[in-house]
């Protein structure tokens, strides 16, 4: 009698366990497809990014813009030049009203 309740209960234990695995299977997929979508959408964007930086970098600029153009080999200094892309949600300022 103990043991067929002993059964029942790992069976139950198992059961339920493998319901919480489905679930879990089930929001992993939610969220990799929601990150997919995402991907895609921002393949535009993305685009558009990389032939602005492009732009900002023809070879034909350093001729027209004398800090383009690159030290010779006496020079001791590099220059280099970033372009920073950052969101600005962090800086909005959540003003409630009185």
């Amino acid at each position: 009698m103990a043991q067929t309740r002993e059964l029942r209960r790992r069976i139950k234990s198992v059961q339920s366990t493998r319901k919480i695995t489905k679930t879990m299977e089930l929001v992993a997929t939610s969220k990799l497809k929601r990150a997919q979508d995402r991907v895609i959408a921002a393949r535009p964007y993305a685009a558009a990014l990389a032939e602005v930086i492009g732009d900002l970098y023809a070879p034909s600029w350093p001729s027209g813009f004398p800090l383009l153009r690159q030290p010779g080999k006496s020079g001791a200094h590099r220059r280099v030049a970033l372009v920073v892309i950052t969101r600005t949600a962090g800086c909005v300022e959540r003003s409630t009203p009185t």
